[in-house]
């Protein structure tokens, strides 16, 4: 049996809705404001310690913890992420052109302050390789590798001070950068970097992570290309040098990969029979650094290794202050695809397990964990793709899994560093490739994300070519561009719709997809898909002329004969004869017009979101157009602010106010029951 629904109410217009249902309060808008300012700057303990709370999120989430329950998954979780993080932080260290130790420091600083400021329960904070290849590029542009460089002089290590005071450097502005985003609570900016951007860029710049990391798989010692076009620079420099391959670490690299490879593999396709997965990259470290020590492969085959490896904690050291006018640009675009990532891990994993997160507390929580941590010489460091993903597979629970993979991380500084001596570089640079799986996968959205959306797809290859054929930072401001500009065409070409109503139904529905609704006898509704502003209000104009026939030669041939009319009734009142042809105005153009020509025109605005200035000077032209060739405007469905704005630009000296209606079918009955010239008393709506 189907339901029905019968109404039988009054007719209401805005005025009449807002004096029957409106708001009581009649507080100015200052008022209000210094209320809500009081309300804030209240203080007592109670007001103290929600604010610690939520700016402190340890003290919120520890007093919760159920110690029996999620204990052993957050202890399980971040010792398994915590000895990733030692193969991977020495290996993204590599791409950021820094010594392996650094790459370590910043698996641990960034770790132990996001555990007590982030508010993500299963986001792994550390190195990233894009963020790690962004920041070399800058500390490459800045500490050029000299070409006659010899590791053991006297000379290296003054050159690692220099290179790791750019990388801190790069990180203390990024925090800085964060932290003031912070204050001016602009979390919501991360939005910018729609999905596809995101997914886009970071499948790209595997490409130049890949691309970087070839020489030292191959045993070339080549400069690093940077700026524009890089990625072909250092191919081409490669496959130039290819004659001088070193065999031996050639031969690593084949191995490494045969057994990274598939190894990662069956993790991810039996990630939900393991209880954690096989440990491949610190196994490889340790037998590559056995296999290199007792068959003294540096010395016999002039392999690059690590190195000296210091044990101990860093000591604070003052980042390089004087490089912050040269890295600023490009601190600005690590920042936002830092923070970008982190945020959208975030929130994948939020959602998945019904918890919610705070933009504005990670921008705190990634601020003050790299502000702090370049004073002991950390690069930037954001949340990472492939920890995050194998944390939350673990079965961690909360950030308290920060806190065992800190303490991993920790064991490996202060103890078993300078056992990594002899580890072949060419070993990191392997994990660095395979640890990029998951964004070459990202091509397989490709295919749903064209029959989703065909701009959506634009944007995603628009961003990827970018950033392979430019540069990573080059790459990521046009994709930002390409997007928004999408953004816009879309709001300019918004669609003008004429509606019809079904049948005995208060519903008002698009006649060009709803052929069996009816268009109401003389009345044309519209309705337009989308803002009113100066970026489209040529075409807003273009297209409700075209559905009404608002052309030029109308409007004058109208006006000419509206001007003639009233010098006739000039005339014969002047000579007292009464003109009884045509009571009004209205009458003449009432009778020229036939029942089927439009004689009033509906707009339902409740797709219109927002009006600008351009915009409501427009609707006050067209509604003053209509009128010279007899089309009465209404208006239907405006919310709060579009009619606001309307008001105050003066369009009610154009147009009657009582010809605002709350819904289009109010204003149907009205325009229809004036028609009919019922009885003076209060219309009603029956459907």
């Amino acid at each position: 049996m189907s339901a029905s629904v019968a109404v039988y109410r009054n007719i209401y217009t805005e005025d009449r809705f807002k004096q029957a249902y409106g708001s009581d309060d009649t507080a100015s808008g200052s008022l209000r404001l210094r209320q809500k300012l009081a309300g804030k700057c209240r203080c007592s303990r109670r007001a103290c310690l929600h604010l610690l709370r939520e700016r402190v999120p340890l003290f919120s989430w520890l007093p919760r913890y159920r110690l029996r329950k999620w204990i052993l998954g957050d202890a399980i979780a971040g010792l398994t992420v915590g000895i990733l993080h030692i193969p991977q932080g020495m290996a993204f260290a590599l791409l950021t052109s820094v010594a392996p130790i650094f790459g370590l420091y910043t698996s641990f600083f960034p770790v132990v302050l996001y555990m007590v400021f982030g508010t993500g329960r299963h986001v792994s904070t550390g190195t990233f390789a894009v963020v790690s290849l962004m920041t070399g590029s800058v500390v490459e542009q800045l500490v050029p590798t000299p070409l006659a460089f010899n590791s053991s002089s006297s000379e290296a290590a003054d050159f690692e001070v220099q290179r790791i005071g750019v990388a801190s450097a790069v990180a203390l502005l990024s925090g800085i950068i964060m932290l003031c985003m912070f204050g001016l609570q602009l979390g919501f900016l991360s939005t910018y970097l729609s999905e596809p951007i995101v997914k886009a860029f970071t499948s790209a710049a595997a490409f130049h992570v890949t691309v970087s990391q070839l020489q030292s798989m191959l045993g070339l010692r080549l400069p690093r290309h940077t700026g524009t076009f890089s990625l072909f620079k250092t191919l081409a420099l490669v496959l130039e040098n290819l004659p001088h391959t070193n065999m031996a670490e050639l031969l690593i690299s084949v191995v490494c990969l045969a057994v990274l490879v598939p190894v990662k593999e069956v993790n991810t396709r039996y990630r939900h029979r393991l209880r954690t997965p096989i440990p491949v990259e610190i196994l490889m470290v340790i037998i590559a650094t056995c296999v290199a020590y007792f068959s003294s492969l540096d010395s016999n085959y002039n392999i690059e290794i690590v190195g000296h490896i210091p044990a101990g904690f860093p000591k604070p050291q003052l980042p390089a202050f004087h490089t912050f006018p040269a890295i600023a640009g490009d601190t600005i675009a690590i920042t936002f695809v830092g923070y970008a990532v982190s945020v959208s891990l975030a929130m994948i994993y939020a959602d998945k397990h019904g918890y919610s997160i705070h933009p504005n507390q990670e921008l705190l929580a990634h601020g003050i964990s790299n502000t702090v941590s370049s004073f002991f010489t950390c690069f930037p460091s954001s949340a990472t793709l492939a920890t995050t993903n194998i944390l939350e597979s673990a079965g961690g629970h909360t950030q308290l899994s920060g806190l065992f993979t800190s303490l991993v991380v920790l064991i490996v500084l202060l103890l078993v560093g300078p056992l990594f001596y002899s580890l072949p570089k060419a070993v990191l640079a392997c994990i660095n490739v395979t640890s990029l799986r998951q964004m070459f996968l990202q091509f397989r959205d490709l295919p749903e994300l064209w029959r989703i959306s065909k701009l959506d797809f634009m944007v995603w290859v628009v961003t990827w070519l970018s950033v392979v054929v430019l540069n990573v930072d080059l790459g990521l401001a046009i994709g930002v561009v390409f997007s928004m500009m999408t953004v816009i065409c879309r709001t300019q070409r918004a669609d003008c719709s004429v509606l019809g109503r079904a049948s005995n139904t208060e519903i008002y529905r698009p006649l060009e997809n709803h052929s069996k609704c009816y268009e109401v006898p003389g009345v044309r509704i519209l309705t337009y898909n989308g803002p009113i502003y100066y970026g489209n209000r040529s075409f807003f104009r273009e297209k409700m002329s075209r559905v009404l026939g608002l052309t030029p030669e109308k409007i004058r041939s109208r006006e000419k004969a509206r001007k003639a009319l009233e010098k006739q009734e000039r005339e014969a009142s002047e000579r007292g004869i009464a003109n009884t042809s045509f009571s009004s105005v209205n009458d003449f153009f009432e009778s020229e017009t036939s029942e089927k020509d439009v004689q009033a025109v509906l707009i339902d605005c409740s797709r219109v979101i927002f009006v600008d200035v351009a915009g409501a000077r427009l609707f006050t032209q067209m509604c003053t157009e209509c009128q010279k060739i007899g089309i009465q405007v209404y208006l239907a469905n405006c919310n709060e602010s579009v009619l606001k704005i309307l008001t105050s630009s003066g369009l009610m000296s154009h147009m009657n106010p009582q010809h605002i209606f709350v819904t289009v079918h109010d204003a149907v009955m009205y325009i229809q029951q004036r028609r009919e010239k019922p009885p003076e008393n209060t219309p009603t709506v029956w459907v």
